[in-house]
This record gives C-alpha cells, structure tokens and sequence, in this order.
C-alpha cells in the first residue's frame, strides 16, 4: 500500500506543489499552528493534489445511499447536511460533485465534515473546496487544528526492534515515555538514540512481525481521527517527511 501510494512520481509532485503554494500554505499553517507539509501531504493522498475528486453527484450519491440499509442512518444524515449546505449558497448543485460515498471536493470531506470545518479563507462569500488553493488548505487546517494538532511535534518515525521485544507491548492503546522505549532497546531506522523528547508514543507493525515497525505520536493519532485507517495516516506521514527529503 505506501509503496503504491508514496511512489517516487508523487514524492515529486508534493515538494513541486509545496514550492508552488508555498506563501500561502506557510500563511494557512502559521495561522492553524502547523507544518505545511502536512497539509501537501493530506492533499496528495485525497485527491492526488486535486486531479481525482469523484464526479459523482453528492447529492445522487448519499441519495442512494440512505436507503441502503447497512449505514442509512449515517448516510441520511449526510444529505440532510449537503442540503443545508447548497441552502446556504457555497457551491451549486451541478457542481457538487465528490466520491461515491458523498466526499466532498479536494479535501474530500463528508458533508457534516464540511458543515464543521470548511473555510471561506479568500472571503468570497463560499466555503470552495472544490476549486479554491485558500479554502481547501484551510479547511484541511481548520480541521486538524480543531483536533487539537500538535504544531512542535512531528508524526512518528520508523524505528528498529530490539530482536528480544516483547511484542505485547505493540499497538495503538499501548504508550509509553520515548525514554521507556529508549530504555527497552528501541532505536531509530539508522540505529541512533530515540529523540530526547517527553512525549508519549505507541508502537505499531501495520504489517505484522515481519514488517517495518513504527513509532508514532500524538499528531498521527489526529490523522486517524481524520481517516481510521493505519495505512492512510503512515503515508500521510512518510509522505509529509519525504517532501523534505527525509
């Protein structure tokens, strides 16, 4: 998954759009308290910087969806949400267009996601995530900012295992002090000492004991918060480090 979602094409494409947008992204991130290359990063892996946002209608598709059965209760409240946002003027209903399941423009946010943290940052009088730079970073930013995101911290980092870990020790609901880990023979990828930083932090294998292991901290939990999925908040993360050539 984030060799096929972090390929060197779009590693590129990042550190071109974060020099591209770079005035803005830096006044977006100082005024959300965070680093700009995550908002570049968080947009690559949405929407590819913008090229794929769905062409389904929003409203077709939550429509349809509603009635479904498996998650209708969800879903209706969704469309009840994008209609009070045509209501209010910040997009027609021709351009309302998103991913099958209702995700919205190019931060691909779900209508109740919009209603909450969509930004009129150009003061034009819309909330456009579909087509405004200065709405769709800082309504990306409003977003992580309001989930309380950590503007002195990074996300996490691979790290290497000490061949005796104790592997009950793994997981998202297990943390401990960076020293604890220290201390327990955990080291960076390269083998140097862990950063020596107070911050608590967890260890995860997405792909099991015979995977890369990472460490990671309280930042990638509001990815999580963003998209549950582990895969999606490591290659925000890597993607979000390898735009600075790390």
């Amino acid at each position: 998954y984030l060799r096929r979602v972090v390929p060197e094409t779009r590693i590129e494409a990042a550190q071109k759009r974060l020099t591209e947008h770079r005035v803005l992204l830096g006044q977006v991130g100082n005024y959300y308290q965070l680093q700009p290359r995550f908002l570049i990063a968080l947009w690559g892996i949405e929407s590819d910087f913008g090229r794929f946002t769905g062409g389904f209608s929003v409203i077709n598709a939550l429509t349809t969806l509603a009635y479904d059965g498996r998650r209708s209760k969800f879903f209706r409240a969704e469309l009840i949400d994008a209609l009070r946002i045509l209501d209010k003027g910040d997009i027609e209903l021709s351009s309302m267009t998103g991913s099958w399941a209702g995700a919205m423009g190019q931060s691909q946010f779900m209508p109740s996601s919009y209603r909450r943290f969509a930004v009129d940052y150009d003061q034009d009088g819309r909330r456009d995530i579909w087509a405004t730079h200065a709405d769709i970073f800082a309504s990306m930013a409003n977003y992580l900012h309001q989930s309380n995101w950590q503007y002195d911290q990074t996300w996490g980092r691979e790290i290497l295992l000490p061949d005796n870990f104790d592997l009950t020790l793994v997981g998202m609901e297990k943390t401990k002090p960076i020293g604890d880990w220290q201390r327990l023979g955990v080291r960076r990828i390269d083998g140097r000492d862990l950063p020596a930083r107070q911050l608590d932090a967890s260890i995860i294998l997405p792909d099991g004991t015979n995977g890369n292991a990472f460490m990671v901290y309280h930042n990638f939990r509001v990815i999580l918060n963003w998209n549950r999925s582990t895969y999606f908040a490591l290659a925000v993360g890597i993607l979000a480090d390898r735009v600075l050539g790390r």
